[in-house]
């Protein structure tokens, strides 16, 4: 952000900023850039992926289209993907494993709720997916809604873990190769979390052996017309048609059309104006619809199952 406003040139991302030092992420540091890209006539798009990004783009549409109230955000992303290791990540491995091992935390009446890691587990039977495990994290969409929907009630996120995975992860974080604090080793500082990212498979040889298919989205509850509303928007993307098609599995491809479509929509003066916002406070049809004409095609229910 300090370059784009030294350089004068506007400012896009997809997840929040995250000090090294600390597992825990907040947008406070980003927001607080706000006056400074107003004065410089820059726009900052913060959180253009999927999640940040397309599901506050969701929500937004829900809002605008079929609600007078939300009252329950519930995010659900779902990866049912396989590439055949025994463990790996599909995203960077010092981020991801941070996240999952972190408390989790969900906004309820106006206040955050924190939970033992991955303590709030539920199954749900997700579309061309089918039921899976999905357990309760923190991620930073939560508090940009929390901020920019006004009277929501209930924000949550889920995410899908196999068993294996997980038994992985804890025989991993019970020999302390999860922690981000410094060691040494052989006269030389290391972090066992980065030796770890180290041996590793590298998320972008995941997608010649990836099969299967993602799911993410938002089941929403609120009110329209002073009548109870319930509706579930969400993307199914396809590991091998997205491998087949830039030679990246879905998580990439999840991510990156996303984020082209918030860079678009700034370089052609749809979103363009001068200050700093995450994706939910501009007018959500032009991603919708190009979220349909550049590969992530969205469907609607409105009767899903929902979550307690």
């Amino acid at each position: 952000m300090d370059a784009c406003l030294a350089t004068g040139v506007h400012y896009v991302d997809t997840a929040n900023y995250e000090p090294q030092d600390t597992a825990k992420f907040e947008y406070s540091w980003q927001w607080a850039y706000k006056e400074r890209f107003e004065k410089a006539g820059l726009t900052a798009l913060l959180g253009s992926g999927f999640d940040p990004g397309v599901t506050g783009v969701f929500t937004a549409y829900a809002q605008k289209h079929y609600f007078d109230e939300i009252h329950t955000i519930d995010i659900v992303d779902a990866n049912a993907g396989d590439h055949g290791y025994p463990f790996a990540t599909n995203f960077n491995p010092e981020i991801n494993i941070r996240e999952i091992t972190a408390n989790g935390r969900y906004f309820e009446n106006g206040e955050w709720i924190e939970t033992a890691p991955l303590s709030e587990k539920k199954v749900y039977d997700l579309p061309e997916i089918g039921p899976k495990d999905i357990y309760l994290l923190y991620h930073e969409e939560l508090e940009s809604l929390a901020v920019n929907i006004k009277g929501v009630k209930k924000i949550r996120f889920w995410m899908t873990f196999s068993q294996n995975y997980l038994t992985h992860l804890k025989v991993l974080e019970n020999v302390g190769m999860t922690s981000i604090e410094p060691i040494m080793y052989e006269g030389k500082e290391i972090v066992p979390l980065q030796f770890l990212k180290a041996i590793l498979p590298d998320p972008a040889s995941l997608g010649p052996r990836t099969k299967g298919k993602t799911n993410i989205g938002c089941i929403i509850q609120g009110t329209k017309d002073g009548k109870p509303k319930t509706y579930y928007v969400y993307n199914v993307c396809d590991h091998e048609e997205c491998y087949a098609e830039v030679g990246s599995q879905a998580i990439s491809y999840t991510t990156g059309v996303p984020a082209m479509i918030g860079a678009m929509l700034i370089i052609k003066g749809i979103w363009k104006k001068p200050g700093v916002f995450n994706v939910e406070e501009f007018d959500p049809d032009p991603f919708m619809e190009a979220l349909n004409k550049h590969g992530l095609p969205w469907q609607e229910d409105f009767s899903p199952t929902l979550l307690d």
